[in-house]
């Protein structure tokens, strides 16, 4: 997913400004993905969700001193979101290949008795209980089914996180804290970009 472009950016531009811009433009993009990334069908909402919130948590890991004391904390819930939509994408990336192992592991066996009968005019059942790797792909329809399991636990965890954010104004909050400015006795000072 391409991060969309921040526009109005000057390089005389005072950080704290700059990334007020930029963090706004992070916080609409994260949140574009809802309702879309609430079905659990849409794999690639959710990915680019998580690299949404990972941005966003990048950005204000290094920025928060810049703005309101709730960029921190926003900060924070970006990191639970992304680590929560990381765990929902393993799941993703790994159920196909567990799958297709599991197809090549039988399609291996249906080539082993296929030899095993040899010119016999039909395959003996009792061959198919000897096939090679069964007890590989039974273990790894196990695997299977865990994974679409704690997927879908996962999502239902995604879905209520989203709806602990809304709750408590994430997003309401984070574009009032990027407004606001650290009091300058706060021992927090905001530097021009270089070259100023």
């Amino acid at each position: 997913m391409k991060a969309r472009r921040v526009k109005g950016l000057r390089p005389d531009q005072r950080l704290d400004d700059a990334m007020e811009r930029t963090v706004a433009v992070r916080l609409r993009e994260l949140c574009a993905f809802m309702p879309k990334a609430a079905d659990p069908a849409e794999v690639e909402a959710l990915h680019d969700m998580r690299i949404a919130a990972k941005r966003l948590r990048y950005l204000l890991e290094l920025t928060a001193f810049c703005f309101g004391p709730y960029a921190r904390k926003a900060a924070r819930r970006a990191k639970e979101l992304q680590d929560l939509l990381g765990e929902i994408h393993d799941c993703d990336v790994t159920l196909p290949r567990v799958l297709a192992l599991q197809e090549e592991l039988r399609e291996q066996d249906v080539a082993a008795l296929v030899e095993r009968a040899g010119a016999a005019g039909d395959l003996d059942p009792a061959l198919a209980g000897d096939a090679p790797h069964a007890a590989a792909y039974r273990g790894l329809e196990t695997v299977a089914v865990h994974l679409r399991a704690r997927r879908r636990l996962l999502h239902a965890r995604f879905l209520e996180l989203w709806r602990d954010l809304q709750r408590e104004g994430f997003r309401a909050r984070l574009e009032h804290a990027i407004g606001e400015r650290p009091e300058p006795d706060a021992g927090v000072a905001v530097p021009p970009l270089p070259g100023k």
